[in-house]
């Protein structure tokens, strides 16, 4: 397969599980990974094992396809994850790991073991230098770096503050340290609206840093001490947390962009990408909520190309709704820059040519 291709198998609107391991064995003898896996290699495989309440994360069960797959070639899979900015079970690697467990994402379930890629407290990282625009290093979680192979299976989803999110932000986003998410989410700085502040107090407890403070009877941001990570703005039931959607959105995916690159940067011809467009949401998977599906499920993408894959999914899910999933999750933002941007800066390429298999 050509990188610039992206194959397709299609689900039904309401797959089942049984239909997406079908679906998903087709993609992987589809895609000859045998040119990229050698025997002995190492090889991660990123997944998003969802938040608390979250249901609608990729199945532990397609993960392990994945991984016996990899096994195939006698090579070492493990999955791999990073620890969130933000408060909460997924803020440090006991935390995470947990979690994940609970969730099904263990040996015995998947066949591999579960590996922090940013250590025990988020902060292993190098510095990985990149032809930016912005940047020219990023901070990118230490074991992402040194593993041989790279296999990232996305879940896309809407997102509150770029719209849409599915492998270029799982490489972004999901492959740095927390230096790295700190840098690229400094440039939100969200505010209280005081008339519809209730003073719940849900922000003030949540807030990482203790940025957010009681003044004249509401929570009151301290911008110097704020960090931009947008817990506030997911936490809040009373839509009282606001900022400069269409600067910041626009900031944000730039900068999450320019991670993905410094992700991917050394591992050009040894990655590969997966989209699972089922149980898609206005929401994405780190949010401690249960959500229901905003479209109806598509099916599953997969490339050599991360910015080739984001784009089959927007155009596909417009195609099939009318709008793209970003557009229909939050109308006012524009999900297209992060794709405009990363090809700028030679993540991939927004041209692409469409195999069902």
């Amino acid at each position: 397969m050509n990188k610039n291709h992206v194959c397709f198998a299609e689900l039904p609107a309401h797959s089942d599980i049984k239909e997406r391991y079908t679906a998903l064995k087709k993609i992987l003898q589809y895609l000859k990974l045998g040119k990229i896996i050698k025997q002995k290699d190492k090889v991660a495989v990123k997944t998003h094992v969802g938040d608390v309440n979250n249901t609608t994360h990729i199945s532990p069960e397609l993960i392990k396809l994945v991984v016996s797959k990899i096994k195939e070639f006698k090579a070492h899979p493990f999955l791999i994850e990073t620890s969130t900015l933000y408060s909460g079970p997924r803020s440090n690697a006991i935390g995470h790991i947990n979690l994940a467990y609970e969730h099904g994402f263990t040996y015995e379930k998947v066949g591999a073991p579960f590996i922090m890629a940013d250590g025990l407290l988020g902060n292993a990282e190098i510095e990985v230098k990149i032809p930016g625009i912005l940047y020219k290093s990023v901070n990118i979680a230490r074991d992402a770096v040194l593993t041989d192979v790279l296999v990232v299976l996305s879940h896309p989803t809407g997102h509150i503050v770029t719209g849409f999110g599915a492998c270029i932000k799982n490489l972004g986003m999901g492959l740095c340290s927390k230096k790295g998410k700190l840098q690229q989410h400094s440039s939100i700085k969200p505010s209280i609206k005081k008339k519809t502040c209730t003073f719940c107090k849900q922000c003030i407890i949540w807030c990482p840093v203790q940025a957010i403070i009681e003044k004249d009877g509401k929570a009151f941001i301290i911008e110097e001490k704020c960090i931009g990570c947008g817990e506030c703005l997911s936490i809040c039931k009373f839509n009282a947390v606001k900022f400069n959607w269409g600067v910041q959105s626009e900031d944000l995916q730039k900068r999450m962009a320019e991670y993905a690159l410094g992700a991917y940067q050394n591992k050009i011809g040894k990655s590969f990408f997966i989209n699972v467009l089922t149980d898609m949401t206005k929401e994405c998977d780190c949010m401690n909520i249960t959500q229901k599906p905003i479209i109806p499920d598509i099916g599953i993408l997969a490339s050599f190309d991360p910015v080739a894959i984001d784009q089959a999914t927007l155009d596909l899910t417009r195609e099939r709704n009318g709008k793209d999933i970003g557009r229909i999750s939050y109308e006012k933002l524009n999900p297209n820059i992060q794709l405009e941007h990363a090809e700028k800066i030679g993540l991939g390429s927004r041209k692409y040519k469409l195999i069902k298999i």
